[in-house]
């Protein structure tokens, strides 16, 4: 780390060129600066992670970087100035993997509280069950039995004695438990079969009782919907809402992965009325039981789209699978069993998890996307789905340019070595979610062991072999940057990275994974940028790229680690515009 000297190099801007101009020659265009932050910390996360005194920004760009001598130079009457008053300023920070609009309008119905026992939720159950009529169906969303403190589900009994007359679906990302009378409006019995090909499971007990826990087939439970829902005006003003609480813990850019045309509508009209306060990276979701042929329309239809044509505020520029279950409910796709469990319900000791796509579907859709200038990215939490993710990506790779493709892997929690050199030789890029490890390492190492966690979110390995990893909460629901499922606050990311230190643990979960603190602000800045091709854009705080920044009121480099995960944002910037301001 050191100081730089100025930068006044000055850009025009095409997407992928740069063209340097001659300050000689142009003297006499150049604009006085806009605005200058001087007397600070300015972190620019550049390639060499240099810190700077000021900087100077002119419309939505910035304009020069350097000493307080040069950058106050270049200041007219009508520049603005902020005396930072040596707080630090970094890049405006990217979360890789947001589901925007139904975290805005999740509670739109009702407030749902906070649980931390099962106890909790069945309280919260039989709240529903006295505020609807007999008959009407109660869903609870994703209160994962990992962070509850009993650690397993609510058993069927229990689901019928606080609401034995509505049927209850408790669901947790692809998995459910609900109660018999979900079971019998559904029509499933002791003799539903699957359908054809699934990898779904509909447990029973050792009697062959179904004990209402059903995996990876939702769609079994055939439950109707009985919360109000907002109008378009109404949806447009809670996401606008979250956008800006997003930018109160320092957010200005996201990925939305698994958006719907609906997603694209709302984003879009949120650009055109000028109240998009983050730029947004869309990965549109694909159902891959669909015909092939109308796969193959759809993404047809997605790179003929207007928002697939580039604009930095939004971009619709990839697309997304579910490979996979989830290692919160106990069916993330494993190479080996995961073992009998009452954590996760789990009786059979051959049981791996739910492989969702089978290896020949699953190439088919990552080359059609690649080859249509689509981003290819697919939930694959466990090491089985990861590593025939990477063998579908190998294939395409004897067709088609894989490395400039940037193929992804979303979540990939559990690898190996062999998966992280398989990666860096293709260019896979990797979204992976620190919090998970705050949240849920205490829980999976009781199911898994310590050693088998050697290489849960290896972020030591994989900066080290040089793939990029971007930082990403998975926000789905709620709003509040710590209360949220999953917390969005990335701070609490960062914090994570560089301590791994698991919520109830007086240890790090494999500490010789821990990165440096520079290295944790690179998951939420330029590597986050290069998942969404757009390192040249923003990421860093260099002449040329957009101005969106933060001005904290800590110093992340020097602040003890237990301070890292509270740091308030004091103001936030997006292309030179105050969006936040504590």
């Amino acid at each position: 780390m050191k100081t730089a000297v100025i930068w006044v190099v000055f850009f025009f801007l095409a997407w992928g060129t740069w063209q340097p101009i001659s300050l000689v020659a142009q003297t006499q265009t150049i604009k006085a600066p806009d605005l200058i932050l001087h007397h600070g910390r300015i972190v620019t996360v550049n390639s060499q992670f240099e810190i700077v005194e000021a900087l100077a920004i002119q419309g939505d760009r910035i304009q020069a970087a350097g000493s307080n001598e040069q950058i106050l130079a270049l200041a007219t009457e009508s520049t603005q100035q902020i005396d930072l008053q040596n707080r630090m300023v970094l890049p405006g920070l990217i979360d890789s993997h947001v589901h925007a609009s139904g975290a805005a309008t999740y509670e739109y119905d009702h407030v749902v509280p906070d649980v931390q026992t099962v106890e909790d939720v069945l309280e919260y159950i039989a709240q529903r069950a006295d505020a609807l009529e007999d008959g009407q169906w109660i869903r609870v969303q994703q209160m994962f039995i990992t962070r509850l403190a009993e650690r397993r589900f609510p058993t069927r009994d229990e689901l019928d004695k606080v609401a034995p007359k509505n049927p209850v679906v408790f669901r947790t990302g692809p998995d459910m438990a609900v109660n018999s009378l979900a079971l019998q409006q559904s029509g499933v019995n002791e003799q539903t079969p699957l359908p054809p090909g699934s990898s779904g499971r509909i447990e029973r007990d050792a009697n062959g009782r179904l004990t209402g826990i059903i995996r990876g087939e939702s769609s079994l439970i055939k439950f109707s919907e009985s919360q109000k829902r907002p109008t378009q005006s109404e949806q447009l003003e809670l996401l606008q809402q979250l956008l800006q609480d997003y930018n109160s813990v320092g957010i200005t850019s996201i990925s939305d992965r698994n958006a719907s045309d609906r997603d694209l509508e709302l984003f879009d009209e949120l650009r055109s009325q000028g109240k998009l306060t983050v730029r947004v990276f869309i990965y549109y979701g694909i159902n891959p039981d669909a015909e092939p042929a109308e796969i193959t329309k759809r993404i047809e239809q997605l790179a003929a789209h207007p928002l697939h044509t580039y604009n930095n505020f939004l971009w619709l520029r990839g697309i997304k699978v579910f490979l996979d279950g989830g290692m919160l409910t106990g069916s993330a796709y494993m190479r080996q069993p995961w073992g009998v469990s009452q954590i996760y319900s789990i009786i059979d000791p051959e049981y791996r998890g739910t492989l969702k796509i089978a290896p020949e579907r699953l190439f088919q859709i990552s080359r059609l996307a690649l080859s249509h200038d689509l981003q290819m990215t697919a939930h694959s939490v466990g090491d089985g789905a990861v590593h025939n993710l990477i063998d579908a990506y190998e294939r395409c790779a004897e067709e088609l340019d894989v490395a400039a493709a940037r193929p992804c892997i979303t979540h990939c929690n559990f690898m190996s070595a062999e998966a992280i050199a398989r990666m860096q030789k293709l260019g896979i890029v990797a979204d992976l979610q620190p919090a998970w490890l705050y949240l849920d390492a205490v829980t999976l190492e009781k199911q898994f062991g310590n050693q088998r966690l050697a290489y849960f979110q290896p972020y030591k390995s994989l900066f080290e072999a040089g793939v990029k990893v971007g930082g990403g909460s998975d926000h789905m629901q709620k709003v509040g940057s710590f209360r949220s499922i999953n917390p969005y606050n990335p701070f609490l990311g960062m914090s994570i990275a560089v301590t791994r230190l698991p919520r109830g643990a007086s240890q790090p979960l494999h500490p010789e994974q821990c990165i440096s603190r520079e290295d944790a602000i690179r998951l939420y800045t330029i590597n986050n940028a290069y998942l969404s091709f757009e390192e040249r854009e923003k990421g860093s705080l260099e002449p040329g790229k957009l101005a969106d920044f933060i001005i904290l009121d800590r110093d992340l480099l020097l602040c003890p680690d237990q301070d890292i995960a509270t740091t308030r944002v004091l103001a936030t910037y997006v292309g030179g515009r105050r969006v936040f301001e504590q």
